[in-house]
């Protein structure tokens, strides 16, 4: 993940900080707090409006697509050629620039550590969800809280009616890139926040843990599926650090699911 800081020149100030996740190619901006409407970035004052400070990735890549060159510019290929690179990638141009565009005074800074104010807000972020054919998720949280709320609630979201209506649709969804949402077939997403603010604060239940271990937990074989890789790939991850078994004996090793899709973001 790569880090910067959005800064106005104007006012010599931070208005938030833009993460980027390589592996995914998709971006989230985290807003400060003291932004309102008329000190946002424009394309984001109806989300500050509404309360709104982590902005979903859809818009968050409008944001970075409006400061960069189109990939259809006429004569992209002659662009591309003069900064030597060798295929169009957003986010190589977009350091390039600076993240300066005309149309304000907003600049980009390269940074190695969140700030405060992200660290915090990703407390609320996903860790894990179970999704059960009940209808209902149970959602797992990085403050350690555990949530459950059913998919009928979150109806008014927008593609959620179609998401419903599709059991393979509704099965098919997992925590998204940092935990910032639930997604479905990668194209509907929930952010973590409505799910964190909507779901019930719950202690488990014996059926609640098999259920989760029986749709959350990987082996070795379907963790190789999931990375399109050989068991010795999964061994390297392992020494690596980069995903961590939750049991291991001579016969094999246990993944949560979450972990083993982690290293795809």
């Amino acid at each position: 993940m790569k880090i910067y800081r959005i800064m106005e020149e104007d006012r010599g100030a931070s208005v938030g900080t833009l993460l980027y996740y390589e592996n995914s190619r998709a971006f989230i901006i985290e807003l400060v707090e003291d932004l309102d409407e008329w000190t946002a970035p424009l394309l984001l004052t109806a989300f500050v409006k509404k309360g709104i400070l982590t902005i979903p990735r859809d818009i968050s890549e409008l944001w970075v697509r409006e400061r960069v060159i189109p990939a259809d510019r006429q004569n992209i290929g002659a662009i591309l050629s003069n900064h030597r690179l060798k295929t169009y990638d957003e986010i190589k141009l977009l350091e390039l620039s600076e993240g300066r565009c005309c149309q304000d005074s907003l600049y980009i800074q390269r940074i190695e550590e969140l700030p405060d104010y992200v660290v915090e807000r990703q407390k609320t972020n996903l860790v894990e969800c179970l999704v059960a054919e009940a209808g209902y998720l149970l959602c797992f949280f990085a403050d350690h809280t555990s949530r459950k709320i059913y998919a009928r609630e979150l109806a008014h979201l927008e593609g959620m009616n179609k998401v419903l209506k599709n059991m393979p649709l509704f099965l098919s969804g997992r925590v998204g890139m940092g935990g910032y949402f639930l997604t479905f077939d990668n194209t509907y997403d929930v952010p973590a926040a409505d799910l964190y603010r909507m779901g019930t604060q719950i202690p488990l239940g014996l059926e609640d843990m098999i259920l989760f271990v029986h749709r959350n937990v990987y082996d070795t074989s379907q963790s190789c599926e999931e990375l399109d890789c050989s068991r010795q790939n999964v061994d390297y991850l392992v020494k690596q650090g980069l995903i961590t078994p939750v049991k291991k004996d001579v016969k094999g090793k246990l993944f949560l699911k979450s972990d083993v899709q982690r290293v795809e973001w």
